[in-house]
């Protein structure tokens, strides 16, 4: 099992290569309460960097589309939680992560609205999926380069209907945006391989 100090430096320390932004202390102190392995919140990490860039890109349009910005970073920060009670899924496909992590949020005291992203963050493609959802889904994929264009789609349409600019406009701007994180990847992916599967 890991150790509360190796959750916590992992979530809170700092770093140089890549620098990414501290895990909200909330998040890294629930990650070390239910034991996440130390990739994992490597992994949170490193979406959770991208969702808040991402949320920054997004906040200086004008006008800025109304966003839960909490939501987003809490989203980004716990979407995979799951993975702690399904380990295998940390170097494999799989899905049952989702509805356990929402299941371990919500049994830790989360909000229903903030547990959401564990369940929803590989379903981008649902009626119910707010910009604050389709934001979560691309830093999970964005974060290591991958680029998803019906999610992208999405993202592009949700943000003209708030500014009213074409679409060519808006998905310009994003493909931008996107390329610039996509060139830190690499440094992303070995941070976080650079942390054990297993605690």
């Amino acid at each position: 099992m890991t150790t509360v100090p190796t959750v916590l430096s992992i979530a809170l320390g700092e770093t140089s290569a890549p620098v990414l932004r501290p895990l909200p202390e909330e998040v890294a102190a629930l990650l070390a309460e239910v034991g996440a392995p130390p990739r994992l919140v490597a992994h949170l990490r490193a979406v959770h960097d991208v969702a808040a860039r991402l949320l920054d890109r997004v906040g200086r349009r004008d006008p800025a589309p109304p966003v839960d910005r909490w939501a987003v970073l809490f989203g980004a920060a716990t979407h995979d939680i799951g993975k702690t009670l399904h380990p295998d899924e940390l170097s494999g496909p799989g899905s049952r992560h989702e509805e356990a992590g929402r299941d371990l949020l919500l049994a830790h005291g989360v909000s229903p609205g903030l547990a959401r992203f564990a369940a929803t963050h590989a379903s981008w493609g649902s009626p119910d999926a707010g910009l604050e959802d389709l934001l979560v889904s691309l830093a999970d994929k964005v974060w290591k380069n991958k680029r998803v264009a019906d999610l992208e789609d999405l993202v592009v349409a949700e943000l003209c209907r708030v500014s009213g600019r074409p679409v060519w406009q808006e998905f310009l701007d994003l493909d931008e945006f996107l390329t610039v994180l996509g060139e830190e990847a690499d440094l992303r992916l070995a941070w976080q391989a650079a942390h054990p599967v297993h605690g």
